[in-house]
């Protein structure tokens, strides 16, 4: 007998009122479920990218608590969110993903109404550009910040980012 590979729920949204930009994932991995935060891994590069692009301080962002983390990232106009609501998935690879169900990626303009451009966190995410582009806003596919993602140094990531974020005015 076989048995189910279980339905697992994603984070809810981080989003606001004035987030500017929202960096879509595709769903969170084992560990980040575990923690109940986003980009939980602590070899995903996520929270180092963003401290190192929107803090003089990156150490500090690091060492902070997820909470107030999370908080901070909102104080600075990104918000996370994943494009998928639930899926099967053994694992946390995106490629194991299956009987997926989609965020409600429309709602976002209503959500985020000072909202100027999205990101997709890898090639899973980027899957769902076309409902993003449907919003009118600038649509960008970013090297994904996972671990899995060793093709690509942090220093080229970093980069990739960078042109993102200061295209969509969040860097000073």
């Amino acid at each position: 007998m076989t048995q189910a590979t279980p339905v697992l729920q994603g984070l809810p949204p981080l989003l606001d009122a004035n987030t500017r930009l929202v960096v879509l994932g595709s769903f969170p991995g084992v560990a980040s479920l575990r923690a109940q935060q986003y980009y939980g891994h602590p070899q995903n590069q996520f929270w180092k990218i963003m401290g190192t692009l929107l803090s003089p301080h990156a150490a500090d962002v690091l060492a902070t608590p997820y909470a107030e983390r999370a908080q901070w990232l909102l104080s600075q106009g990104v918000g996370l969110w994943d494009v998928y609501a639930a899926c099967e998935r053994e694992g946390s690879l995106d490629a194991n993903i299956q009987n997926a169900q989609p965020n409600d990626l429309q709602s976002l303009r209503i959500r985020c109404p000072a909202l100027v451009a999205i990101a997709h966190n890898g090639g899973e995410s980027f899957k769902h550009a076309k409902l993003t582009r449907a919003l009118g806003l600038p649509v960008h596919r970013l090297p994904s910040t996972s671990p899995a993602n060793a093709s690509w140094t942090l220093a080229r990531k970093l980069e990739a980012w960078r042109e993102v974020f200061d295209a969509a005015g969040l860097l000073r």
